[in-house]
């Protein structure tokens, strides 16, 4: 006998009140926006988004996978991006031979203007304070089997450009940008679906994205990250990165074929000089922000001598320029003819700088606390933030985007939903404890070499002219920046 329940003075009974029940939320779904369902939403359009769904797409085994990407920007002109041969973004990114060899793999780096990327095959690092120097080169015989380059330099909008166009050639991936992020929340139950536990994107416009596997590669602030109440902790380093484009008075001192990249370890923070195609060369010079200040404000002609005198000149030199507010220059002359160096340790002078290049950023270290939550995942800047010392930012992300696309796989191919914790769980092992050990490493260098004085300073030197000196120890840090060997890093 059925239960009957009162409702405003009638009976009614249970089966036709089920039956009342679904018809509302039929009427009710008919009516309000309903999300489109994908297997995967990436929110984030930089190197790591497209570098994993350019993975997934190239992969058989993961293709069939619903893919949408979520991204603010335009992302045709980023496409079409094109500049002269002669000008280059001041935005520019290391990558190793690793790196590059997965993007090869997955079918991405044939689409790079390959005359706008720059192999460099030593890199010359020395103590400002003391002039202890490491130079890294490959001994006789200690070259891996994929060559004698440490590293590539190129512009990060060619890579972006490159990855879109390889998404175009595959296909497959459904495209929502100049798109912002309203809000991310969880989904509703409907007469056809369960979305209660699947993250749903809205965008600005109405569309709404639900994700069986939801991936922030939105950057530092992530959105997806926040949503997922993952903590990023860490702190400001009180430093700025200044960036330029940098015109030489030659190819180099080893020619087109054997380019050179330069770091000096200043107190106030590394200043390195990395080499561009012809004689173009990009800086990053780290320092603190009232530095920072004076250096955009500076005539070209005065900047040119700030950069020249920041692989010359002492220290003390260096923090006296800085406190005048013009006149670089002729300062510069004057004490260079008083400092002796030796010129083919350093690199080649710099006689221009390319208008609109100079710029500054925030230098910050952050650590999320998991990479991973239910329906959720993190790669690149949206699970952590680096110092550029070493350059290994955008490489950390292509780290992830290999081991998340690697995990994907697995799961796909396995049978089991790709959005789980349990499922997710190899990503993360693989990935947190090597990207915290280089975080960690690259902060302690950066704290140990802004000691300008005391016994610190000596101990340094001494370790640095001991791994020089070591061929074999060398050899194993010149693997480990290249991504080659033993994965302790």
């Amino acid at each position: 006998m059925d239960v009957v329940i009162r409702r405003r003075g009638a009976f009614v009974c249970r089966s036709c009140t089920q039956i009342l029940q679904r018809q509302l939320r039929r009427a009710y779904s008919s009516t309000a926006a309903q999300p489109d369902v994908y297997d995967v939403v990436c929110v984030g359009g930089g190197p790591a988004g497209l570098s994993l769904l350019t993975a997934l797409r190239a992969n058989p085994v993961t293709a069939h996978l619903r893919i949408a990407l979520v991204e603010a920007q335009d992302l045709a002109k980023i496409k079409s991006w094109n500049l002269p041969q002669n000008r280059f973004s001041n935005r520019c990114s290391s990558l190793t031979p690793s790196s590059v060899q997965f993007l090869d793999g997955i079918g991405a780096w044939k689409h790079l203007e390959r005359d706008r990327v720059q192999a460099y095959q030593e890199m010359q690092v020395w103590d400002g304070v003391t002039g202890a120097r490491i130079e890294f080169d490959w001994a006789p015989g200690s070259a891996p089997t994929t060559g004698t380059t440490i590293a590539y330099m190129n512009e990060n909008l060619n890579l972006t450009s490159g990855l879109l166009k390889r998404i175009d050639e595959l296909g497959g991936v459904s495209v929502f940008d100049k798109a912002r992020v309203e809000s991310i929340a969880y989904g509703e139950e409907t007469e056809e679906l369960d979305l209660r536990e699947w993250p749903v994107v809205h965008l600005s416009g109405g569309k709404q994205l639900a994700a069986r596997l939801l991936v922030g590669a939105d950057g530092a602030n992530s959105p997806v990250r926040s949503f997922a109440g993952i903590e990023a902790r860490g702190w400001d380093y009180n430093r700025h990165g200044v960036v330029a484009t940098l015109e030489m008075e030659g190819e180099g001192w080893g020619g087109e074929q054997a380019k050179i990249a330069y770091q000096r370890f200043l107190p106030t923070g590394p200043v390195a000089m990395l080499p561009l195609p012809g004689n173009y060369s990009t800086l990053v010079w780290s320092t603190t922000p009232s530095n920072a200040s004076l250096l955009k404000s500076l005539s070209t002609k005065d900047f040119i001598a700030m950069v020249n005198a920041a692989f010359r000149l002492s220290p003390t030199d260096l923090q006296y320029m800085h406190t005048q507010d013009s006149g670089q220059a002729d300062e510069y002359s004057w004490r260079l003819e008083h400092t002796p160096f030796d010129n083919r340790a350093v690199p080649q002078t710099v006689v221009g700088v390319q208008e609109g290049t100079v710029a500054s950023f925030p230098l910050k270290l952050r650590h999320a606390d998991t990479y991973i939550a239910e329906r959720i995942a993190l790669v690149g800047d949206a699970a952590h933030t680096i110092h550029p010392l070493a350059g290994q930012g955008l490489n950390q992300g292509q780290g992830d985007v290999q081991s998340l696309a690697k995990t994907i796989e697995y799961a796909v191919s396995h049978g089991q939903d790709i959005g789980v914790t349990m499922s997710l769980e190899p990503y993360v092992s693989e990935r947190y404890a090597a990207n915290h050990l280089l975080l960690g490493v690259c902060d302690k260098l950066h704290k140990l070499y802004s000691v300008g004085r005391g016994p610190l300073v000596p101990l340094r030197s001494v370790g640095l002219n001991a791994v020089n000196a070591l061929g074999p120890l060398k050899t194993f840090f010149m693997n480990q920046a290249a991504g080659n060997g033993i994965k302790v890093f």
